[in-house]
């Protein structure tokens, strides 16, 4: 029996899952901490998906997400996660970077407005004459002009509070703000933590109002994916089975995570998941369409939103940004 070597790790500190030969190494970049929504990488680790595709996966943290973009375009990673949004403004301002997704896993992007219900704020139109906090480098707060133009807000009516990320949610919780921008799970569960109720905090999620913008997705190398497509469609496909059961049991998912990052808040990451889970990644489309597959007039029509945002030096095309060629047709099914 061929013996291959998989590993998982948090900076330099490695746990090793199994001992074999003639493996394809295959680094993955993440786009933040080792927090709840990374964990069907551990479990595909621990289920040995990437093993058995002949597989070496090391999983490394990130720092934002901009931050897997520039590794996987270098080549010091094959493989990353991150914001295709982002990922399209980096391959305008960089053309030739050999960098593409290839396995779009957030249908909905956690762009949102977080509210509180007993202050008023239950939908879009409900910002009218209330105080929204908004972190001036948010990447919700970026998406402000296009949910603007979608929903007919009336935006000369909203008045727009500066606030720091670490006040953010504190500012809502204390009333000084009615609403924040911000990532849909983060800001809800940063906000009841500091005590106000679930059911009176609201979370406006843009997807759901006009925003066509995708979330984060899979990329990869396009000059490793050019010499190795085989292991890029091998490692996407162990990463849907790592999705398919992190979905059918995500409090088992947590328990893999916590082997590889033990100091983490296990019930507050299980419920970020669980968030994740259900705005983000198994949405109505994606249970009728398949996982890791995109809407290709949805897609473009984000890229003409993105101009509401951003100003490109070149005319966008989606062929650069996305490609299905390393996935199954139809995607990847999650029943």
């Amino acid at each position: 029996m061929n013996h291959r070597t998989l590993t998982a790790a948090i900076g330099f500190t490695a746990v090793a899952a199994g001992s074999y030969a003639q493996t394809t190494s295959m680094p993955f970049a993440l786009d933040w901490r080792f927090e709840g929504p990374s964990a069907p990488y551990f479990v595909a680790i621990d289920k040995g998906y990437f093993a058995d595709a002949g597989l070496s996966v090391e999983v490394t943290a990130g720092q934002g997400s901009l931050d897997a973009i520039p590794k996987v375009a270098t080549g010091a990673f094959p493989v990353g996660f991150a914001d295709i949004n982002s990922l399209i403004k980096f391959l305008d301002q960089n053309p030739d970077a050999p960098v593409i997704g290839v396995m779009m896993v957030y249908d909905k992007p956690p762009f949102a407005i977080v509210g509180r219900r007993s202050l008023g704020v239950e939908a879009p139109a409900d910002l009218e004459g209330r105080i929204l906090g908004a972190p001036p480098p948010d990447g919700a707060f970026a998406q402000w002009p296009i949910l603007v133009a979608e929903t007919g807000i009336d935006a000369s009516a909203v008045t727009i509070e500066p606030v720091g990320f670490p006040t953010r949610e504190p500012s809502l919780a204390e009333g000084t703000v009615d609403a924040v921008t911000g990532f849909s799970f983060t800001s809800f569960l940063n906000t009841a933590r500091l005590g106000v109720p679930e059911d009176d905090i609201s979370v406006i999620l843009m997807a759901d109002h006009g925003v066509d913008l995708y979330g984060n997705v899979i990329i990869a190398n396009t000059e490793f994916a050019a010499a190795n497509p085989e292991a890029i469609s091998a490692f996407l496909e162990a990463v849907a089975k790592g999705w398919v059961d992190t979905i059918a049991d995500p409090a088992a998912a947590i328990e893999a995570l916590v082997s590889v990052n033990p100091a983490m808040d296990a019930e507050l990451e299980l419920r970020r998941l669980e968030l994740a889970l259900a705005d983000n990644v198994v949405t109505e489309w994606v249970l009728e369409n398949g996982m890791g597959i995109i809407d290709n007039d949805r897609f473009e029509n984000s890229l003409e939103q993105i101009r509401l945002t951003y100003e490109y030096q070149t005319e966008p095309d989606a062929a650069l940004y996305f490609t299905d060629a390393f996935l199954p047709e139809g995607g990847f099914k999650l029943d």
